[in-house]
């Protein structure tokens, strides 16, 4: 009899959340990109959630296996952006803002469709990925304008989708220890 595969969502969820609100601390302003998120990008926002995502798949859980899988792979992707210019594999400031306006732009509209996936579902999984839509939105805004203010705006936002990620993942990781529904969600 083969073993059933535990739930990846609370890892995925945790993966992206933590990882989320430490990159929206830096949007708001209140710390340089550093080893830290970087660390955490790619190693718990990417890998985390790759591996997440590579069970969900096993478990048969399309959405799941999508969703943590490609925003795993953006974590790893957003790392590249910053640290590959200065390794000489791409030219330094070879992308304009501009054009990180489009990648962000174009998670922002993968993140919509995601977003109408979950309709029916879960009320707090709709609103990460509602918050996420509008969070991915406004950073591309803010990378065609130039207007700094935007991104600190985007930031708030940034952080409350994180920790409602966070909220989802503790959530469904204390109904499974404890048998029955711990926080409503």
């Amino acid at each position: 009899m083969e073993k059933q595969l535990a739930n990846s969502a609370p890892l995925g969820l945790l993966g992206f959340g933590m990882t989320t609100i430490l990159l929206n601390i830096h949007n708001m302003g209140f710390f340089p990109v550093s080893a830290i998120i970087v660390s955490m990008g790619i190693f718990y926002g990417g890998i985390a959630q790759v591996i997440a995502g590579i069970i969900a798949f096993k478990r048969g859980s399309v959405f799941a296996a999508t969703a943590f899988t490609s925003y795993g792979f953006f974590w790893i992707t957003l790392v590249g952006i910053w640290m590959l210019p200065g390794t000489g594999i791409v030219i330094a400031g070879s992308s304009p803002n501009s054009f990180l306006g489009f990648y962000l732009a174009i998670w922002g509209l993968f993140t919509a469709f995601m977003w109408y996936g979950t309709w029916g579902g879960s009320k707090v999984q709709q609103f990460v990925f509602l918050s996420l839509t509008v969070l991915f939105f406004l950073l591309a805004v803010e990378k065609w304008t130039g207007i700094e203010v935007i991104a600190v705006f985007a930031g708030a936002i940034g952080i409350i989708c994180g920790s409602s990620a966070f909220y989802l993942a503790m959530a469904e990781l204390l109904e499974e220890v404890k048998g029955k529904k711990v926080l409503p969600y």
